[in-house]
């Protein structure tokens, strides 16, 4: 991996290397001069022949230093077959990519087509006949392509020069980076000549690893474009509200008679929002749905238009894009709630402001989203969060005492001032995204066998933490009677199945990731409603819902049900365990560093001021500095002070030891245990870490994933040993830590 830096001569020159029809473009849309990204770019692309990642600001000009390039090499060619292949993770911004490419293509006489499945069809056929130029394409329409026109996909991806990733962050986790990654192997295959790869993104937490992601063969190879460009003064202000104590939904349908922090919320949003554009991120679909109907319920009693809509993948697309037109047009004043769909690069123009419902659990996010403000020149982006905590009685949990959403809130701004992001995790997708493309690439080939399929899905990259032997129990199971997705031919030839053959004609099956999972909660024969689940579970974990404790006593993976019994409820924490979104090391270890410090950050309002000052009161007391475990009636509060990731692993070995828990974002509580045992059982970790193969049989809900349910159990329960070995290495150290802490008194019942 190497640095391109930039000469002054390269500076002056770059402009003068660019097409003549590019240069006279440039001059028409008044450009003072090229931005230092697109300055180094240029230079990039012209001069080397590596792969090229551009790590820059959001707004710093991405596209147009990876395009201007790109279109002064390719504007002569005159081979058949597209020249660059453009990848995005959203059609919306596809959309605005052609829009933003078309007119300056069509002086240079280059083709450029849209390719998923709301663009023109008249358009790919015209492009089927004679490819050339540019295609804009999502991953899942180059899936269809390979799988329904192989001799079309080969005609047209055969010959590329370029293949740039849009939002390439978004693809270095999960199982559309992995789906992705396999299709540019099999694009490989097509040609004789590996087309040059371009990644753009403005939030990478780890260079080198995207770097590999890029170029899997050889990451040393990719070329580092890296500017920090100008960032916008930045006007933050963290606000508090709290929920009372008795409050049975907190999230629910607005009660006048018992008003909750969300209504108070919204009095806010609506008085401070109104006449501008702003994103408002609330989280949950359903938290976002109420923040909506609060706004349009002020809106109505105010006698003026309602300016606030709800976004979320559960809504049509065209209400979304009916959203997203009216933010990019700015003749009306407009704010969006959103979930996370309007993070990524989609024109909608620059936002006065955005609004964070909630403490922010991902520093990547909060970036991207803070992005969308302040991008004119000399206008600030302005962040407002707000956090939210609960009323407490004398006796309560000291949890929550520590007031850790407020906590959270301020360590997160810490970390946005220091410019940290997460790294990308583990990933938990590997084996259905081994299946769909073991299925895929059989449909493109019309049968392979087994070691061909193994090296060109599992050879190198992401998914090599597969090995043969798992491959070859997968495949077992693919061609089992159960599920019927495989057969093989007496000369050793696998070819699809019954199964298989209906599951690859289904237009559902290009798109590899699946929606937000709920688990529904069953009490006897009582549905007790749903929750997202990230968190490693299994039997004796123990969740909250509804004001109740309840501990799993059944996991049924395929159903995405837990059957559960009633805990004794003793002081039930309102510091939430389970979440869609896991939480880094280095923000939970910053919690810790905020609430053992005595600044009092400027931006605070007086509210989040005090609850500050009350967490770090209880810290103190608690003797937290030195202290890890509390006890809390009967239970004992773990407090490690890391992310996710450990804390699961750790809850596992409670499990595997025969202990009920839960799992916190900042550690783990034992149920109806003594401190003193919960340290006898830390002390034996720490002489004799289980190994991480053994207590994996205490995981429950491993099919996560769309396709999990078709996989061999041991082969998804050894893709999650693979994917939290790192945490179970460093499980003894932890423990050791842990237990010659002591422990803090809380509450006693």
């Amino acid at each position: 991996m190497t640095t391109s830096p930039l000469s002054d001569s390269e500076s002056a020159s770059s402009f003068d290397r660019l097409h003549a029809e590019i240069r006279r473009w440039i001059w028409e849309q008044q450009w003072a001069e090229l931005r230092d990204v697109q300055n180094r770019t240029i230079s990039a692309v012209l001069d080397e022949n590596a792969d090229i990642l551009i790590a820059a600001s959001t707004a710093a000009g991405k596209t147009e230093a990876a395009f201007l390039p790109i279109l002064t090499q390719v504007a002569d060619r005159m081979e058949r077959g597209f020249s660059v292949l453009y990848v995005s993770p959203l059609k919306a911004l596809i959309n605005d990519q052609f829009r933003r490419l078309d007119q300056l293509c069509e002086r240079l006489g280059v083709e450029v087509v849209r390719w998923h499945g709301d663009a023109s069809q008249a358009a790919k056929q015209r492009a089927r006949r004679n490819p050339r130029g540019l295609i804009l394409i999502t991953p899942e329409s180059i899936e269809a392509m390979l799988i329904r026109r192989p001799n079309d996909a080969k005609a047209m991806l055969g010959s590329l020069s370029y293949i740039v990733v849009d939002e390439l962050h978004a693809f270095l986790n999960g199982p559309r980076g992995l789906h992705l990654s396999s299709l540019l192997r099999r694009i490989d295959a097509l040609s004789s000549n590996r087309a040059r790869r371009l990644g753009l993104s403005a939030t990478i937490g780890d260079l080198e690893r995207a770097a590999a992601w890029l170029n899997p063969n050889d990451p040393s190879l990719v070329s580092i474009v890296e500017a920090a460009g100008d960032s916008p003064e930045l006007r933050l202000q963290i606000r508090a509200y709290t929920d009372p104590a008795d409050a049975d939904d907190v999230d629910g349908i607005e009660d006048e008679a018992k008003p909750v922090a969300l209504d108070r919320i919204a009095d806010h949003l609506f008085a401070t929002l109104r006449g501008s554009n702003n994103l408002a991120f609330a989280g949950s679909r359903r938290r976002v749905e109420a923040v909506a109907d609060r706004l349009r319920t002020r809106s109505d009693l105010a006698h003026v238009p309602n300016e606030f809509f709800p976004h979320h993948g559960s809504l049509s697309k065209e209400l979304r894009e009916e959203l997203e037109l009216r933010l990019k047009q700015g003749e009306l004043p407009t704010t969006a709630v959103a979930t996370t769909t309007l993070e990524l690069g989609i024109d909608i123009g620059s936002v006065t402001s955005i609004a964070q419902v909630g403490a922010p659990r991902s520093m990547s996010s909060l970036r991207q989203r803070l992005g969308r403000s302040g991008r004119r020149s000399g206008v600030p982006a302005i962040l407002r969060i707000y956090a939210r905590e609960q009323l407490l009685s004398k006796d309560a949990d000291p949890i929550d005492r520590l007031r850790l959403d407020v906590v959270r809130s301020v360590a997160a701004v810490r970390l946005l001032v220091e410019r940290f992001v997460e790294a990308p995790c583990a990933d938990a997708a590997v084996a259905t995204v081994v299946l769909h493309q073991t299925l895929s690439l059989i449909t493109q080939l019309g049968g392979s066998r087994a070691e061909a399929l193994y090296d060109a899905i599992c050879g190198i990259g992401p998914m090599s933490v597969m090995t043969k032997r798992d491959y070859a129990e997968l495949l077992r199971g693919m061609a089992s009677p159960e599920h019927r997705l495989l057969e093989q031919a007496p000369d050793g030839t696998i070819m699809l199945g019954e199964t298989g053959e209906r599951l690859v004609a289904s237009r559902d099956f290009y798109a590899i990731f699946s929606t937000d999972q709920e688990w529904r909660l069953v009490f006897g024969a009582r549905s007790l409603g749903t929750i997202p689940i990230s968190n490693a579970v299994g039997i004796g974990v123990i969740v909250t819902f509804a004001g109740q404790r309840w501990r799993i006593v059944d996991v049924d993976d395929r159903s995405k049900v837990l059957e559960v019994q009633r805990h004794r409820a003793g002081r039930i924490p309102s510091f939430e365990s389970l979440f869609i979104e896991p939480v880094h090391d280095r923000l939970s270890a910053t919690m810790r560093t905020v609430l053992a410090s005595h600044d009092l950050p400027p931006y605070l309002d007086k509210d989040a001021t005090a609850l500050l000052g009350e967490g770090r009161g209880a810290y103190a007391e608690l003797k937290l500095a030195s202290k890890s475990l509390i006890a809390s009636g009967r239970d004992t509060h773990v407090l490690t002070w890391r992310g996710t990731e450990m804390n699961s692993v750790l809850g596992v070995a409670f499990l595997a030891a025969g202990l009920d828990c839960s799992i916190l974002d900042v550690g783990v509580t034992v149920v109806d245990t003594h401190p003193e045992i919960v340290c006898e059982i830390l002390r034996q970790l720490a002489a004799k870490p289980p190994d991480i193969s053994d207590i994996v049989e205490f995981v429950e809900n491993l099919q996560t994933e769309k396709f999990d349910e078709m996989v061999p159990e041991p082969v998804l329960r050894r893709m999650w040993v693979e994917g939290h070995r790192r945490a179970a290495d460093g499980l003894a150290e932890l423990a050791a830590g842990l237990a010659g802490s002591g422990a803090a008194r809380g509450p006693q019942s």
